[in-house]
């Protein structure tokens, strides 16, 4: 099984960006990911990008959630990109097309 890549754009001190990692860690005990927190103010380009929109969580690099996330969602998407991954990689293996 591959494992999806979790990133999650946040700041000190936001109320949000703490709910939303400790949803993400929860349902990381029970669903394996790779979990990566990004904090914002420590690089100037990253907080005049994303200073107004944290958290942002990112799914396999792509922008998945802003501000809030629906746990169930949430849950949803991570598996759906497991089974892609694991769909991609079957392919690879035997040489055929999905289409």
């Amino acid at each position: 099984m591959s494992k999806p890549v979790v990133e999650v754009y946040a700041k000190r001190g936001c109320c949000l960006c703490k709910e939303v990692k400790k949803m993400i860690g929860r349902v990381n005990g029970e669903i394996p990911f790779f979990f990566k927190e990004v904090d914002i103010s420590t690089d100037d380009d990253l907080f005049r990008r994303y200073n107004d929109h944290v958290p942002t969580v990112y799914i396999n690099g792509k922008k998945a959630f802003k501000f809030r996330v629906d746990e169930t969602e949430f849950r949803k998407r991570v598996r759906k990109e497991i089974i892609r991954a694991g769909l991609v990689r079957l392919v690879n293996k035997n040489g055929t097309s999905l289409r």
